[in-house]
């Protein structure tokens, strides 16, 4: 079978999309996630979605993702975006949002032309400023979940932080059991102005941007340090993305998400058995 893919990038996060609107790729193996995304011996890329048709009627499309190591993702920021765009171009779509359905809820996207603002699935799991005992000392680490866990560390040096040594340890830490964490190290630019390196679950590494993850900083930021929306997000890649939300009485609401959702380049290859 030969797979007809497009490759995309949001701010440097970067995904395999194809359309199985005709479910040719139904039951897609974890080994052939893993080949497809290898960077090595396939296309390249730190997840692969999948257009789907959407049964429940609850939105236009549907899809399936995976992380590059195979393993299912229930939500993604940047992939959201490159998601819609991605719908856009394959399916013609002429209005200026779309709705699509994912394992972390229904996801609506707004166009603005090479930029697209998403909405994120209701935050929860809040937890500030708790101390957590690491290999480098005793960290205070504060975690949110945006679809999925992460947990927010502030350093004052982002371009100094052992991102893939304290990112893996503190995602497979006992404190985050039994599924672990995403993991972000955020360093105050300015007033709603934040940095933030991001070590991936899934990825198993760093990743030059997450928007789930900038979500999270940028909330936490917030909470901890009087922020207020929107927040701008520079990334490893050096994009910037913007964090919208509503606060109120420590409850967090109508989390909005923008930024680049660009297209690398289409091909075809042969499926990996």
């Amino acid at each position: 079978m030969i797979l007809e893919f497009t490759k995309m990038s949001g701010a440097g996060n970067d995904f395999i999309l194809v359309d199985d609107r005709l479910s040719r790729l139904s039951e897609l193996s974890r080994a052939q996630v893993v080949r497809l995304c290898h960077r090595q011996f396939g296309i390249g890329a730190d997840g692969l979605m999948l257009l789907v048709s959407c049964h429940s009627g609850k939105a236009d499309f549907a899809w399936r993702f995976w992380n590059n190591d195979g393993s299912d993702a229930e939500m993604c920021g940047n992939g959201a975006r490159c998601f819609a765009r991605f719908i856009q171009r394959v399916t013609e779509w002429v209005h200026p949002s779309v709705t699509f359905e994912t394992v972390a809820g229904v996801i609506t996207a707004e166009f603005h032309g090479e930029r697209v603002t998403v909405n994120l699935t209701p935050p929860h799991q809040l937890k500030l400023k708790e101390s957590v005992p690491t290999s480098s000392g005793t960290l205070e680490v504060s975690s949110l979940n945006t679809g999925v866990p992460h947990a927010v560390v502030f350093v004052p040096d982002a371009d100094k932080t052992p991102v893939q040594q304290l990112g893996a340890e503190l995602r497979y830490h006992p404190h985050f059991k039994p599924r672990g964490t995403n993991v972000n190290f955020a360093q105050i630019q300015g007033p709603n102005f934040i940095r933030v390196r991001t070590y991936e679950r899934g990825v198993e590494g760093e990743t030059l941007a997450c928007g789930t993850g900038v979500s999270a900083a940028a909330m936490i930021s917030a909470a901890v340090h009087g922020f207020t929306s929107p927040v701008q997000v520079q990334v490893q890649g050096g994009d910037h993305l913007e964090v919208a939300f509503r606060q109120d009485h420590g409850q967090f609401s109508d989390v909005r998400l923008t930024g680049p959702a660009t297209f690398v380049f289409e091909g075809r290859m042969p499926l990996p058995s």
